[in-house]
């Protein structure tokens, strides 16, 4: 009601106008000039009338396609219009509504993959919780020392589980959430081979697998030594659970004018073709996740995640047939 106002309003002023400019060309000029000038008034009323009707009518039909919209329609595009800025505004509403969609959509897939990504972090806490309530029973009903020790050692390790899957989990969310604090110093590459290898020592000795490191270890690269070292952990974890005792692993450094490369290498089994693609996705259990040596199938993606972080790239793939074994690839 308002704008049908305001336009009557517009149309008397110009018809006034109009009106006095006609008066002026009788009492100034003459009769004739008074009529041609009148003449002239009526159609540039009409016309202006005729304009803003129509521009109304685009208006109006363009804010019904917009209610539509918020209430949910499928409607991708909104009716074209010919006159200028009203053609703007139309087409300027059809990019606002495509991009609200396509977030829409986003955030649907975000819900949905935020869905599954709990349901498996339930699943995976879960597993180890009911192996530990299983075993407090049968530690209070064990009366010798020796089963009662060895079973406790069990619930140790299956809470030791749990725990580093509640940190490697916090560390991924930080990591998506973008809050990860990340350096970007020189590194040297001897100094996380240090802190990498040093909390395996001892697993790596009880598994009677060999470390060997060779190649350029005093390379410099840019990044962040504390990340940098948690992720090969992960990767070297991940070799050692899956090579045999009387294995090797092997850190090999290498590095040039371009960039810095360590290169993780077991005597495993190697990994299968069908896995390669998915070996960093997070909770992916493969053809390696036997058993034997199950994992959370989230100490890979971690290591993936930090190393990219830091600007980096992690690659895997099996060493040639001749030596076997799986290869991971870091590169700075």
């Amino acid at each position: 009601m308002g704008s049908w106002d305001s336009f009557m309003r517009q149309c008397v002023a110009l018809a006034l106008i109009m009106a006095a400019c006609a008066v002026g060309a009788w009492v100034l000029v003459s009769p004739a000039a008074a009529f041609s000038c009148g003449v002239s008034g009526v159609a540039a009323v009409a016309f202006f009338a005729a304009v803003s009707l129509y521009r109304r009518q685009q208006i109006s039909r363009l804010a019904l396609e917009i209610d539509e919209v918020l209430h949910g329609s499928s409607r991708m595009s909104f009716t074209n219009c010919r006159e200028g800025d009203v053609a703007v505004l139309s087409n300027e509403l059809g990019k606002m509504v495509d991009r609200l969609r396509r977030i829409s959509e986003q955030l649907a897939e975000e819900r949905n993959a935020l869905s599954d990504a709990l349901a498996d972090i339930s699943h995976q806490i879960r597993t180890p919780l009911t192996a530990m309530t299983l075993m407090i029973p049968q530690i209070e009903a064990t009366h010798d020392a020796r089963e009662r020790k060895a079973a406790l050692r069990q619930l140790e390790t299956q809470v030791d589980r749990v725990s580093w899957l509640v940190t490697t989990l916090l560390k991924l969310a930080k990591v998506d959430a973008g809050a990860l604090q990340v350096e970007h110093k020189p590194v040297c590459v001897q100094d996380v081979l240090t802190r990498a290898v040093s909390p395996l020592a001892t697993a790596l000795d009880l598994r009677d697998i060999e470390l060997v490191t060779c190649g350029d270890v005093t390379a410099l690269y840019e990044g962040d030594a504390r990340w940098s070292a948690e992720a090969l952990e992960n990767i070297i974890k991940n070799c050692m659970e899956h090579t045999p005792a009387g294995g090797t692993i092997t850190l090999e450094v290498s590095a040039d004018s371009l960039a810095t490369k360590v290169v993780v290498r077991d005597s495993g089994e190697g990994i299968a073709p069908q896995d390669l693609p998915h070996l960093f996705e997070r909770f992916y259990r493969g053809q390696r996740a036997t058993h034997d040596h199950a994992g959370f199938g989230v100490g890979l993606s971690l290591a993936f995640s930090l190393i990219s972080a830091q600007g980096g790239t992690l690659r895997a793939y099996n060493a040639e047939a001749a030596s076997g074994g799986a290869c991971f690839e870091i590169t700075f």
